[in-house]
């Protein structure tokens, strides 16, 4: 099989561990930081500047990508992989979340959801087999079930509901995606902050037996301990054998969380969207470039940072661009966030491997700021 997945080691001290996922466009080691490219683009990096910071998959969106341009030409351009010019692993979402997101502008039924688009109102409809339809011409190397993120808070029977026809949907994306050697699908587990769905859900999912599994549904406006609550018990339910994937997480504390309770991959728009509103992450927390106490400040964005951004400009320099609308600022800014989680991906890859990794959040998170 094209995808494959290798666990290479478990980490002594907590559910941590290192993995190697084996795609049609490469292989990825884990646990992995995804940069978000919604539209087919990581926002204002080219594909090879991406790449150059290290980056070894990114994700894509399936909503906006059927709405704009279309994913029939996407298809015609020889998938999204051509059309964007990345030549390594893509994973694209199944287009629930943005579809949910959009409240009263979407009806939900068994079949599906019927909604009209945020762009010109237009009407659509989005099933579990028309996610897929989509997302084989897009031909990412992961795809991932339609599934409905319920919000929170949420009453136990609404997320009961939600959960079981996110299971039904999950069996209908499978029978209905033939070519599994070029993409693989990935179950999404939900059940809201109630452990025993998320038991449910989990079990149901695995049965199923999909080639990995993402843990939906967290990081929705919940308590952060709340959060790493419903994480802990849900990683436990899934097989060790198999990926595991926590959608929509992106905060160092938030990776570093999630890794120690057994996750491999993770994705968030938060580094790009943070770094177009002038504010860095850096190893002593985070950093609002606009502010006034930076216009003689001639020390790079994060001194201990080697990114080409803390290389070569100075945050006095930076914030000038920002305070005259220089797309070099937001694109110097976005540099510097994607590096700095994906050097931090790689610098916890390190601290597993040397059974350190608890060791290193404590350091981590006392530079940073962060209490435990």
């Amino acid at each position: 099989m094209a995808f494959k997945f290798e666990l290479l080691k478990e980490s002594k001290d907590s559910q941590a561990r290192l993995g190697k996922l084996h795609t049609p466009h490469g292989v990825i080691e884990t646990p992995i930081f995804m940069p978000v490219g919604t539209r087919a683009t990581v926002k204002a990096m080219t594909p090879e500047e991406v790449k150059g910071l290290g980056a070894q998959i990114i994700l894509s969106n399936t909503y906006h990508l059927y709405l704009k341009p279309g994913h029939e030409l996407v298809k015609e351009a020889g998938g999204l992989h051509k059309f964007m010019n990345w030549d390594g692993p893509i994973l694209t979402d199944s287009g629930g979340f943005q579809v949910f997101s959009l409240g009263p502008l979407r009806k939900i039924t068994e079949e599906g959801v019927e909604f009209r688009s945020h762009i010109d109102g237009s009407k659509h409809f989005l099933s579990p087999e028309k996610s897929i339809e989509i997302q084989n011409a897009l031909g990412s190397d992961i795809m991932m079930a339609f599934d409905e993120c319920a919000p929170y808070p949420a009453t136990y029977e609404y997320v009961k509901h939600s959960m079981e026809r996110t299971t039904r949907w999950a069996q209908r994306c499978k029978d209905y995606h033939k070519d599994w050697d070029r993409q693989a699908i990935f179950g999404i587990v939900q059940g809201g902050m109630y452990k025993d769905l998320r038991e449910i859900s989990a079990r149901d999912l695995v049965d199923m037996d999909f080639p990995g599994y993402a843990v939906g549904g967290l990081s929705v406006g919940e308590p952060r301990d709340l959060m790493c609550e419903i994480l802990d018990h849900t990683t436990k339910l899934l097989p060790k054998e198999k990926p595991r994937y926590l959608m929509g997480v992106g905060s160092p504390d938030y990776l570093f969380e999630a890794v120690i309770r057994g996750i491999d991959m993770a994705d968030c728009v938060l580094p790009t969207r943070i770094a177009r509103n002038g504010t860095a992450l850096t190893s002593r927390g985070k950093l609002v470039i606009r502010n006034g106490k930076y216009a003689r400040d001639f020390s790079p964005l994060d001194p201990e940072c080697d990114c080409y951004a803390c290389k070569n400009y100075s945050r006095a320099y930076i914030r000038h661009l920002f305070n005259v609308d220089e797309i070099l600022g937001a694109r110097l800014t976005t540099t510097h966030n994607l590096y700095f989680l994906i050097k931090l991906m790689e610098n916890i890859r390190e601290a597993i491997k040397e059974d350190r990794l608890l060791e290193y959040k404590k350091e981590f998170y006392e530079k940073y700021g962060y209490t435990e």
